[in-house]
This record gives structure tokens, sequence and C-alpha cells, in this order.
């Protein structure tokens, strides 16, 4: 079962809420950029007295932190305070792209996805020193600061402070689990909490940041479109408010919508919204061929966005770059489920 849907149900009930990843990986003595796995199940981050308030308080996007050493919490606010300090200032009278990409979960997945998403998002938009990613460690490389709703807050925080809000655009790429309220952080078992759409229009508000591409790759993640959308805002999202997206899987490089949009369609020279009808058309052509409930990717595109955005896209692609990592989708693989024997079902 698609683990969205597993945190959907449990929040919606307002239950704790079990585990959200499909991590089967352990720690390892010989490998430090293990990612930590998830053992512990997700704690209720709620508060108020009966559903309703309950529910209600998810808005205010609560994170958990525990286990964590006073040397960890230093040496992730000293990679960030140093990742940050390196953002090169804008440049008066350039429309300037900066690019945040963010993984909220420990899956190694995730941190996969945003590293190549910063590669191919940085070059597209000529963001080269204004490109900021915050991952985890994904088994072969940690060496960002880690992803988590304080980093994302203190990034958006900072970002608006150098840009100019009248010409320069904030590029935001999120992946993660979600819920039908918002996303759902989770570092193994140290690390837990919710984005919710409310937290995160606040957070680009109070940082001034006017014209923003929002890409967010998770179940659910259409609840962003109605708290995120303005005239000057592109939202692509890899699911409807009420649908799963697909992909997460710890081990694979790529979700569904990460390969079809980042790694497939945004290496194509073509414009954002025809890169956002490609990756849907894959997206629904692979979800038909595992028979999967379609994830509905959602787009809205500001009536005022066209006026800025091709400033930014003039240095896309003129020849698709090659594509990184295997396929999310692997109809070989998928064929060999279904010819596998089943077990015979249990009277």
């Amino acid at each position: 079962m698609n683990k969205g849907a597993i945190i959907a149900g449990a929040l919606a009930a307002l239950l704790t809420v079990p585990v959200l990843s499909q991590s089967a990986a352990q720690p390892s003595a010989t490998n430090p950029n293990q990612p930590p796995p998830h053992t512990a199940p997700f704690p209720d981050l709620a508060s108020g007295e009966g559903q309703a308030e309950r529910r209600k308080s998810y808005e205010f996007s609560p994170e958990l932190q525990r286990g964590v050493s006073a040397a960890q919490i230093r040496e992730q606010q000293r990679r960030l305070d140093t990742a940050l300090g390196a953002l090169a200032p804008q440049r008066p009278g350039v429309a300037d792209a900066y690019v945040l990409t963010i993984a909220l979960d420990s899956d190694p997945v995730f941190a996969r996805e945003a590293r190549e998403a910063a590669r191919v998002l940085g070059a597209r938009y000529a963001a080269q020193g204004r490109t900021l990613t915050l991952a985890g460690p994904d088994g072969a490389r940690d060496d960002r600061p880690h992803g988590s709703i304080t980093a994302l807050l203190l990034a958006l925080s900072h970002v608006g402070s150098v840009m100019d809000s009248s010409e320069d655009v904030l590029v935001l790429y999120t992946t993660s689990h979600g819920s039908d309220i918002g996303l759902a952080y989770h570092y193994g078992d140290s690390g837990y909490g919710i984005l919710s759409p409310t937290k995160l229009k606040s957070a680009l508000e109070e940082a001034g940041i006017r014209r923003r591409v929002l890409i967010i790759s998770a179940c659910y993640s259409g609840v962003f479109v109605p708290a995120l959308a303005s005239p000057d805002t592109a939202i692509l999202t890899a699911a409807a408010a009420t649908r799963n997206s697909f992909g997460c899987v710890a081990e694979n490089d790529w979700t569904y919508f990460g390969d079809a949009l980042i790694n497939r369609a945004l290496r194509q020279p073509v414009a954002l919204d025809e890169a956002a009808r490609m990756a849907g058309r894959s997206v629904a052509e692979w979800e038909t061929e595992a028979r999967f409930l379609a994830s509905l990717p959602q787009v809205s595109i500001g009536a005022g966005v066209n006026q800025w955005l091709t400033a930014i896209e003039v240095g896309k692609p003129q020849v698709a770059s090659a594509l990184v990592g295997r396929p999310a989708f692997d109809k070989a693989a998928l064929m060999a489920r279904a010819a596998k024997p089943q077990p015979a079902a249990q009277k």
C-alpha cells in the first residue's frame, strides 16, 4: 500500500501516525553515508480539544526533534549557515533565479531526487551560485544541510533577503511523503513534522518572495494549490489533493513525478507549461501500465507569470541533456512481479 495513504488516513483520524517510510536499510558501520531508517511510529503532533481543533493545529506546522545531540545540531547549523552565506547576491537589472531543493524525508530516494533536481533546475535557470540543496545522506554522500521544516523556513527567509522581489524568482522543489494536511518531515527516528500549505504561504509572504515557481512532489500535494496560487506563482504538484503519487520506494533514484518532470521534461528545450504537460502524460502512462489509481498531477500558472518567466527561461536547454539514474518506472520489473506466483489466500 502507498505510504501516503497510510499517513492521510491516520492523520485524518488524528491518531498516532504509523511509519511513513518504505525504508528497509539499517545503519552501516562501514558506510557513514547510509541514511537512518524509520523504525518508530510517527508521533501524534496535534494539539487542542476535539478532532476539528486538533486537525487545525497542523496548520502551524508542528515539528519535533528528539534524541539529537548538541553537536549534531551545531553541525547542521554550521552547514546551513555556510550554504546560505555562499549564495551569490542578486544582480540589479537582471532577473535572477534562486533555486532551492529540499528532501523532507530521510528515505534516500528523496535526497537523490533533491540533489539532481538542483543540478537540472540550476542549469535550466542559470542559477549557478544561487542554488541551495537541503538533503540528508543518500547512501553515497552526506555533504549538504539536512532538510527539515526549520531549515526550509530559515532558507526562505535568507533567500528573500538577498533577492530583489521586483525582478528575481524563487524556484522551489520539495520532495517527500505527504498527506491531505501537508508535507511530512520525517528524518529517521529523530525528526518529525508537518509542513502545511498555510505555513509555506506565510513563509513566502514574510520573506517577500512574490515571483515563484513551486514544484511539490508528494502524495496529496494538490492541497497546496489553493493556498499558494497567485498571479505571480506557477505551481506544479505530483498529485491532486485527494490522490497518492508513486515511486517513493527508498531504493529508487526517482519518484514517478520527479523522473517525469525533472529527469525528462525539464531537460528538454521546452517551456515550463509544455514540460508540465509532458510530465503529466508520462506519469499517466506509467500509472496505467502499473494499474495504479491516477495521481492527477496539478498545474496552476498565474496570469502574470509569463511576464517574467521568459526572462529566466532564456537559458533553458537548446539540446536535451542525458537522463540520470534508474528510471522510476521499470516495466520489466513490474511484469516480473506480476508473473510471480502469489501465495494462496488464507481462509
